[in-house]
């Protein structure tokens, strides 16, 4: 009897001679796919450097390897503001250092201006100097600036109210905020709203008034800003400061008091918080904030001045040494933060990054099955055509 299958033992299993579907070639075909999609993924991570090009190739190292970049990329941010701010500081210092010699020169001058020996015409000359020494103390002061901010002056950074009467500068009556950065250190405001037909406000230091009228909130707009140039100061308005059921404003006087000291925040860090921050302040260094204003015209002036002027090179000298320290603070934060962002890097590479090497091997590897198993589909594509010679 004629067997038209032929029996195959080798592997436990029996095949038979078909040819609607070639088994052999469906094999052949999935083995090829996942050999040609081994040598893209190789490709792939070959030509960028990295092992994981998108979320599906490592979902979780990728969420990690996005912290950690974001990280790197803030804290190189933070190196910058850490020198940027030493910067600031080496401007501050160079003040300091003339304010330190026009101090000594005073201090030379008033020593020999506190002698007998010095003649009244002598004594005025001296005197002159003096004045002309303390006038260049502060517009040195004045006039030292980094970025267009003022940093010996007594306004740098950004001031604090430190006191603030709770009557017509309340939320409730329409003040939405006070800005007093740009306000004098250590000052007390008046200030007076009138909602009288004009809502008026006026602001004082007891020498510089300036009054801002808004008759209404025809401008359609949430918020205003009434902008007291002189002074400094910025207060924003909403709508319910022109209700004028809110009988509470009109003529209701306020007191603003700035605080005595401005201070500087320097970020560098990557969290919003004090550990990820350095704050400091710079010392008012006018001959007024250095309290060196001196009379040297007369024989007791003088010797009065000497001990002024050693008070004010005391107070000289120890703002220059909190910008010194500072600036040695900021050196350690910046050496610190070169640290961390490579040792971050390193991490975030681990992650990330290709081994070379490895995905080397692995696209040899997938080059050598993708070649083979081409031709491998084509030798199961033919073996079905020796079904032909039976029909022979």
């Amino acid at each position: 009897m004629l067997n038209n299958t032929i029996h195959e033992n080798q592997g436990g299993f029996k095949m038979g001679l078909r040819i609607q579907n070639n088994i052999a070639a469906f094999n052949a075909h999935r083995n090829l796919k996942t050999a040609d999609a081994g040598l893209s993924k190789s490709l792939e991570k070959l030509s960028s450097g990295f092992r994981i090009n998108k979320a599906s190739d490592d979902a979780a190292g990728l969420a990690v390897s996005m912290r950690f970049r974001a990280q790197i990329k803030s804290l190189a941010q933070a190196g910058r503001n850490a020198s940027e701010a030493n910067s600031l500081l080496q401007v501050a210092e160079g003040a300091g250092d003339q304010i330190t010699n026009i101090l000594q020169r005073m201090k030379e001058l008033a020593t020999q201006a506190a002698s007998t020996n010095t003649g009244t015409t002598d004594r005025a000359n001296i005197s002159s100097e003096v004045d002309n020494l303390e006038s260049e103390i502060s517009r040195i002061a004045n006039s030292t600036k980094y970025s267009g901010t003022q940093l010996v002056n007594g306004n740098f950074g950004s001031l604090g109210v430190s006191t603030q009467a709770t009557n017509s500068m309340q939320a409730a009556f329409g003040i939405q905020s006070v800005d007093v950065s740009n306000a004098s250190a250590a000052t007390e405001y008046g200030i007076t709203v009138s909602t009288a037909g004009n809502n008026a406000m006026t602001i004082t230091d007891g020498t510089t008034s300036q009054t801002i009228s808004l008759a209404s909130a025809s401008t359609g707009l949430d918020t205003q800003t009434l902008n007291f140039s002189n002074l400094g100061i910025k207060v924003k308005v909403n709508a319910a400061y022109f209700n004028d059921t809110l009988n509470t404003l009109d003529n209701a006087a306020s007191t603003l008091v700035t605080s005595a000291s401005s201070t500087s925040s320097f970020q560098v860090g990557y969290e919003n918080n004090s550990n990820n921050n350095i704050s400091f302040t710079l010392a008012n260094m006018t001959a007024s904030g250095l309290t060196a204003e001196v009379d040297v015209s007369t024989l007791s002036g003088a010797q009065t001045a000497l001990t002024t002027i050693d008070t004010a090179l005391d107070t000289l000298a120890n703002a220059r040494a909190t910008i010194g320290r500072t600036q040695n603070q900021f050196g350690f934060a910046t050496a610190n933060l070169s640290s961390t962002m490579e040792n971050l890097s390193a991490a975030e590479s681990v992650i990330r990054d290709a081994d070379m090497a490895f995905e080397t091997v692995a696209f040899t590897k997938n080059q050598i099955l993708l070649q083979a198993g081409t031709s491998m589909l084509a030798q199961a594509n033919q073996a079905p055509q020796s079904v032909l010679s039976l029909l022979g």
